[in-house]
């Protein structure tokens, strides 16, 4: 048969097309497989990075309390009972483990145990008007609208995660691959969402 023939061509035509469609059978999931990977993997790394940013905020706070913990005590003493509550809120804050869970409740103690020293302030007007102790409440609010900012960012971040790990067919990827869902920073109760403050 001449390689030249209508025949020929006609052929070699099908088999071009045959091979096009195969390659689009393959090469469209295959794409759609990859990016949906890099999708996950990407908001993963945000996660952590909105979390580290998180993190260092609460890890200022904690720096604060010992300062503002001193100086409380230097004008009230009598306040024993508070003081303590709030030296343990800190130490298990630091030492709360990697797991979320820990982190959350360690940090909303610490945050009620804060609310209750800067109320016991309130007793003492020459503590109020001491300047160190207003630069470090100061300080403190000023961490506490940080934290709560990076709570906010930290929370979308997962939520975008969390649904694209719910939602058809990319919740086929995350269970292949084991993309777990993540947690998000919340308190339980309505009443730790409220910086601690004191009015002075």
């Amino acid at each position: 048969m001449n390689p030249l023939s209508p025949a020929s061509g006609a052929t070699q035509g099908g088999f071009a097309v045959a091979c096009c469609v195969v390659a689009a059978i393959v090469g469209i999931p295959l794409i759609w497989l990859i990016a949906t990977y890099n999708r996950f993997a990407r908001l993963g790394q945000q996660v952590k990075e909105s979390w580290s940013g998180v993190d260092v905020e609460l890890k200022r706070r904690h720096d604060l309390v010992p300062n503002l913990v001193a100086t409380v005590q230097g004008y009230a003493q009598h306040e024993r009972a508070t003081l303590e509550l709030v030296i343990a809120a800190r130490a298990k804050a630091i030492q709360a483990g990697s797991a979320l869970r820990e982190r959350v409740d360690g940090e909303a103690e610490l945050g009620q145990s804060l609310g209750k020293l800067l109320v016991v302030a309130e007793a003492y007007p020459q503590l109020k008007s001491d300047r160190n102790f207003l630069e470090l409440q100061r300080e403190l609010s000023l961490t506490e609208d940080r934290i709560a900012a990076g709570r906010r960012f930290y929370n979308a971040n997962v939520r975008e995660l969390n649904a694209l790990r719910i939602e058809f067919p990319s919740n086929l990827v995350a269970g292949v691959f084991g993309f777990a869902a993540e947690r998000f920073f919340e308190l339980e109760d309505a009443s730790q969402r409220d910086v601690p403050q004191a009015k002075f």
